[in-house]
């Protein structure tokens, strides 16, 4: 016997097993139940998503030997010719290859005569938008009054290109694309059912790539199959879809919080030389910060526990401004991909952006960062507002005076004004102190990611044992451990074997602390604003507030 696809093999073939789409389910099951039947029916929706599996499950639910039924048997003989086509009842119109008026014509012709072996006469016109206008107009009079023995079932990817005249005879519903969870669970009851090996992860990058049509996910997963010779692997079905793996998107990430341009590049590097598309990792990368924002705003919207967790690390640390941003220039990115001379510099070029356009910056690379006062002005002519000279001493100590002016303007609109606010630097670690020592590591890309997410459980004579979170385990690799522990030994002076836990750190990482430092000088940045006189005095005077998500610290230099 010959082998038969599994788009085939696993079409529904009742209500029950239909997925996705229980808003049209609910409708027909109520009609044909309560024997409200239309004549015409027009099924909406894009590919694979079930319009002719819905059009076959009708025609055996009017047909079928038990009588009209929401609920069809499936095994008379009406039932299994219809799943098998040989249904001499049941007519299936292919529009683009019979799209005339004649071929119309033959058809209403046919459908005055009384059915052969069923009950109905089932007429399923597929991609109806591709029939000319006569043969439109040629139906519209049978379509609004047809015999009682005839059913019309319409279906379309294309509604907009049907006249209203044809729409209004039919009842119409649109079928919705399919959600990643619905085709994730039917594959994984599917290779179940099938004793065909898999990984979950496996089945999320095929939903993804099948964009909704359940009929692509099954494709797909027959492609995945062969390709993985039995088995489906997410590391395989990565290779067959040129899908950018979350090791390199984390990666990304880790870079742009640690702003190391030189570890993004690198990432870059690794995707051409495995042939990646660059038009996905930047699809994938936007996903990405979509997930992180909800992850910030709406992290009941994130089902899966093990992703809401990795997430919420991101979240806390990615400026909720600087994430709507970073979104704009992946999306953006993807748009100048054609444009830019090749796709490579255009996803560096993407890159370049994230990196440079931070709301913030370390001190070292001499940039500032601003606080954003917001007024409530009063109605009188334009004044500007200069702070008196003597407003500084209840700022923090430094070099760096605090500024802040305002316009008052006699619109009632609110008014933006910079305000630079110094933060001394944290205190120094003693050398023994692994944040120290990891600080004086000549360590670049991902090895450096590696050392700043873990924290020193042992240090011997030969060996140095670190621990790392299981949320950054995507940073281990062989290529890292083998580069740290070369600089380990270099810093140590000896010969030293790495060896590198996956479990919660017992005390604060480098990166840790890093983002713990940022939060305490933010903190003592909003304080210094709010406890200054000239501030408080503008406060005061126009009954102002104080927008605090918009101050931003500043190192001392």
């Amino acid at each position: 016997m010959s082998y038969q696809v599994l788009a085939r093999k696993w079409r529904p073939k009742s209500f029950a097993t239909l997925v996705g789409q229980e808003h049209v389910v609910r409708a027909l099951t109520h009609a044909l139940e309560q024997n409200r039947l239309h004549h015409a029916y027009l099924f909406t929706g894009t590919r694979g998503v079930g319009k002719t599996t819905l059009a076959r499950i009708m025609a055996k639910a009017l047909n079928c030997e038990t009588g009209v039924t929401s609920t069809p048997c499936g095994v008379c003989a009406s039932c299994m010719e219809i799943d098998s086509g040989r249904f001499i009842d049941y007519i299936e119109l292919d529009a683009a290859s019979n799209r005339g008026v004649e071929d119309m014509t033959q058809l209403l012709d046919r459908a005055t005569y009384a059915p052969t072996s069923g009950r109905y006469k089932v007429y399923v016109i597929d991609e109806v938008h591709q029939l000319s206008g006569h043969a439109f107009n040629a139906m519209l009079k049978t379509l609004e009054e047809p015999p009682a023995h005839v059913k019309f079932i319409l279906a379309t990817t294309d509604p907009q290109k049907i006249p209203v005249t044809v729409l209004s005879r039919c009842l119409q519903f649109n079928l919705k694309q399919m959600s990643q969870t619905s085709i994730v669970d039917h594959l994984s009851q599917v290779l179940t059912a099938e004793t065909i090996p898999f990984e979950l992860p496996a089945l999320r990058h095929l939903a993804k790539g099948a964009a909704g049509s359940m009929r692509d996910a099954l494709s797909l997963l027959d492609q995945a199959i062969a390709h993985g010779a039995g088995h489906v692997t997410e590391e395989s079905v990565r290779a067959m879809l040129g899908t950018v793996g979350d090791e390199y998107l984390f990666t990304l990430l880790d870079g742009l919080l640690a702003q190391d341009i030189h570890a993004m590049l690198a990432v870059a590097k690794q995707m051409d030389a495995g042939s990646f598309s660059f038009d996905g990792g930047l699809q994938e990368l936007a996903t990405l910060f979509h997930r992180i924002a909800l992850a910030q705003f709406a992290p009941e919207a994130l089902i899966d526990e093990a992703e809401r967790s990795r997430l919420t690390v991101y979240a806390q640390a990615l400026d909720a401004e600087f994430l709507q941003l970073a979104y704009q220039i992946a999306i953006h990115g993807r748009d100048e991909l054609a444009l830019a001379p090749d796709e490579y510099a255009g996803f560096v070029m993407a890159l370049l952006r994230l990196h440079a356009f931070r709301p913030e910056r370390n001190a070292s690379n001499g940039s500032t960062a601003s606080a954003t006062v917001l007024a409530t002005p009063v109605k009188s002519a334009p004044v500007k507002i200069s702070p008196p000279k003597a407003s500084s001493a209840a700022a923090p100590q430094g070099n760096t005076q605090n500024t802040v002016s305002s316009t008052v303007s006699p619109a009632p609109t609110f008014a933006k004004t910079p305000m630079s606010v110094p933060v001394s630097s944290a205190p120094a670690h003693s050398d023994d102190d692994w944040h120290t020592q990891v600080a004086k590591l000549s360590l670049t890309g991902m090895a450096r990611q590696l050392a700043q997410h873990c924290d020193l459980t042992q240090l011997t004579d030969t060996a140095i044992l670190l621990r790392l979170s299981p949320v950054h385990k995507h940073l281990l690799g062989t290529v890292q451990q083998d580069k740290l522990q070369t600089e380990l030994q270099s810093h140590y002076g000896r010969k030293l074997r790495l060896e590198v836990e996956v479990a919660e750190p017992a005390s604060m990482t480098p990166a840790d602390r890093s983002r713990s430092t940022q939060r305490e000088r933010q903190d003592r940045a909003i304080a210094a604003i709010e406890q200054d006189p000239f501030v408080r005095e503008v406060v005061d005077l126009f009954d102002a507030s104080i927008d605090e998500s918009t101050i931003k610290s500043v190192a001392n230099r």
